[in-house]
Formats: structure tokens, C-alpha cells, sequence
């Protein structure tokens, strides 16, 4: 495989695909794959599914653009499914998930100068990520993404995940923070849950402070964690959320969500995308949505999780090299005791698509539509990979 024309921004691994059904890829020699990283968080009904074909063919051979200088009927439709799932007041639709985050971050920008703050900060986290624009990086908790784009935009502060008592510190002493933008779990950091209670003190310290509470739900959003968010998981809702991966299946939308206090401050001028929220993708929004709403993949999320959590627990008992199997719904992360990057290839290799992030966690992300055989086939898979590690 060959691309000397394109840049070199990934290591792309020697294969590519050509089409797919469900859980299942083939590639271009027709070699079967089971897809347990659903292009990462995003195709959640898995690949090709019917109603989602359905729906962009039909829009596509009706209207495909017209941008946001005018109204968008799916727009309207897919926001108002959105907020009504959610608890939410407003949506602003962009392209991906760096845009959401983008988005909010100007949001709370914004609201800080509202409020006569000259240089207002966000609280973000240790090992966080967020995405890749120069804002969206400089948010995100890792060295190495930050390496040569220096200076990184400012008014950032850093605090260790899931350490409601380092916030409280910043609180005490910065007088400029706004808002706090955290995941709700860290996927990129490593399948990183936080304990229980974490969302809920967030969002007391926020209304303690009239900060803004800002979820990155990129990954955690849309099902994926037995949930249609991951925040419903705990008793708070935030003041802003932000969306993208499996809200389209494949089809690039991103969305940031305001309510409250949040849902105003971007006004005409402000903010804008020329795609964002076209009537193609959000045709496969709302698809997307209807489907897991009529197959009950919510609930389908949260028993498979738990069934993929017990089969690899049960497998992987007795092995020394694992140190911690963690789960939410269908988002899955089996943190190994050394670096274990080279099961990406040799699961590859056995027809099995994984992913390793922070050095040494297996990452697992399969789609809502994963049967019991195909679980099976992935711990079966990884308890042999990993003990021969």
C-alpha cells in the first residue's frame, strides 16, 4: 500500500478495507475482520447498516447543501431530538468533534468577557484530549500532542483527573476561571473512569463559583456508555456538552450543546460553520438516533458491556501480565502490567481490529449491534494474544 501524495500524518497500518456489514469489515484481499474498535467510537450501529444507507441515499438524491445562511428543516428535527434526550436547551452544529470542543471553548470564552473577566481560563485535565486545532490541543493533557506547536493558545489550567480536591484548590486561588471542560471518562488517556460521585461535585463546585460545567461526550456520547450520555450516569446535567463519533455513524457532524445560562451567549457573528449541520448529515443523525431508540440499543449497550466485562474478567484472572480490566457500557479498557502496543498488529493478523492507547491499555470500543459469538471471539482472541505477550 502507497500514498506518496498524502501527507504523512499516520501511521496507517498495512491495510485497507472495503466494505463492511455490522460488526464485520472485509478487506481489500477479502479478508474478514471483526471491527472491536467501530472506527473508533463511531459507527455504533455497526457498518452499513440498512436505515442509515436508507437515509443518506434519500437525502442525497434530494438536497445535500445549501449552508446556514438559511434555515435547514433535518437541522431543526435532529436539535430537537437532541435537546429532548438530553435535558438541554440549544445546539450548534459543526463537522467533528474538534469543532464541538471549539465551539465550546469560545462559549466560555465569551462568557467569561461577559462577565468582565479580561482573561478568562478553563480548568481542563491531566491526560485529557480534545482534539487537534490549535485551541482543542492546547486543551488536551498530553506533552506529546503539544510538541512543536508551541506557543499554545492560553488561558488553560490543568488539574489531575478524577481530583475534586485539586479543583476546589484552583478555585481558591485563580480568580479567572470560567469553566471547567472535562470527559466524563478519559478514552484517549486510557479508558480512564472516575469515581461515582465526580460529575456531581463538578457540578457543585461550578454552581458554586457560576462557572460553566462542559462535558466532552465525543466518545462517551450517543449509547456507547449504556446511556444516551454518559453524564446520566450520575444526578448533574452541564451547562454545555459536546458531541461528534457516533452521532452519524461515519457521516462527519459534530454538536455542542448549551442549556441555561450557556444557551445564549453565542449570538450572530460569533460563531459559524459553512457545512456544519448540512441536511445530509443530519439525515444520518437523525437516522441514527431512530434506530437505537427502535432496536433499544441502550439497554443492549449496558448488558453487552457487562457480558464483554465478565468474559474477559473470567479469562484473564489468572494472568499476571494484566493489571485492571474497566468498563462502562461498551467502552472497555484492559490496562496491561508493560507496553503493549504490538497486539495491534498481531490481533489485526487474527482477523480481530483493537487498539492500544496510553502504551499499554487495550482499547476496546465494539458496536451497540455486538452479538454474544462475537464477544466471544474477542476475548478468546486477546486471552491468547495477551498471555503470549
Amino acid at each position: 500500500m502507497s500514498a506518496t501524495t498524502l501527507m504523512s500524518t499516520y501511521n496507517r497500518l498495512p491495510i485497507s478495507f472495503e466494505k463492511g456489514k455490522g460488526a464485520w469489515l472485509w478487506d481489500t484481499d477479502g479478508k474478514q475482520y471483526l471491527d472491536a474498535l467501530s472506527g473508533i467510537a463511531v459507527c455504533n450501529l455497526g457498518h452499513a447498516h440498512p436505515a442509515i444507507t436508507q437515509a443518506v441515499s434519500e437525502q442525497a438524491s434530494q438536497l445535500v447543501h445549501t449552508s446556514n445562511v438559511y434555515g435547514i428543516v433535518n437541522q431543526d428535527k435532529l436539535a430537537d431530538r437532541l435537546t429532548l434526550l438530553s435535558g438541554m436547551d440549544k445546539v450548534f452544529f459543526g463537522n467533528s468533534g474538534a469543532e464541538a470542543n471549539e465551539a465550546a471553548i469560545k462559549l466560555a470564552k465569551l462568557y467569561g468577557h461577559n462577565r468582565g473577566i479580561a482573561e478568562p481560563a478553563i480548568i481542563v485535565m491531566e491526560n485529557s484530549f480534545h482534539g487537534r486545532t490549535m485551541a482543542t490541543l492546547s486543551a488536551t493533557g498530553n506533552p506529546k500532542v503539544h510538541a512543536g506547536f508551541e506557543p499554545l493558545v492560553q488561558g488553560f489550567v490543568r488539574a489531575p483527573y478524577d481530583d475534586i480536591d485539586a479543583i476546589k484548590a484552583i478555585a481558591a486561588n485563580n480568580a479567572n476561571i470560567v469553566a471547567i471542560l472535562v470527559e466524563p471518562i478519559q478514552g484517549e488517556g486510557g479508558v480512564h473512569i472516575p469515581a461515582a460521585t465526580y460529575i456531581d461535585e463538578l457540578r457543585s463546585v461550578c454552581d458554586e463559583h457560576d462557572w460553566l460545567l462542559m462535558l466532552d461526550e465525543i466518545q462517551t456520547g450517543i449509547g456507547r456508555t449504556g446511556q444516551w450520555f454518559a453524564f446520566q450516569h450520575s444526578n448533574s446535567t452541564p451547562d454545555v456538552m459536546t458531541l461528534a463519533k457516533g452521532l452519524g455513524n461515519g457521516v462527519p457532524i459534530g454538536a455542542c450543546l448549551a442549556k441555561g445560562k450557556a444557551a445564549d451567549v453565542l449570538q450572530p457573528g460569533t460563531h459559524g460553520s459553512t457545512f456544519g449541520g448540512n441536511p445530509l448529515a443530519c439525515a444520518a443523525g437523525l437516522a441514527v438516533l431512530n434506530t437505537i431508540e427502535n432496536e433499544q440499543l441502550i439497554g443492549k449497550a449496558e448488558q453487552m458491556g457487562a457480558l464483554l466485562h465478565s468474559k474477559l474478567t473470567a479469562a484473564l484472572n489468572d494472568c499476571n501480565k494484566v493489571a485492571n480490566i474497566r468498563h462502562q457500557g461498551l467502552m472497555v479498557g484492559i490496562e496491561l502490567t508493560e507496553p503493549c502496543g504490538i497486539l495491534t498488529q498481531q490481533a489485526m493478523d487474527q482477523g480481530l481490529l483493537i487498539n492500544v492507547t496510553a502504551e499499554r491499555v487495550i482499547r476496546l470500543l465494539p458496536p451497540l449491534v455486538i452479538t454474544d459469538k462475537q464477544i466471544d471471539i474477542i476475548v478468546n482472541t486477546l486471552n491468547s494474544l495477551i498471555r503470549q505477550l
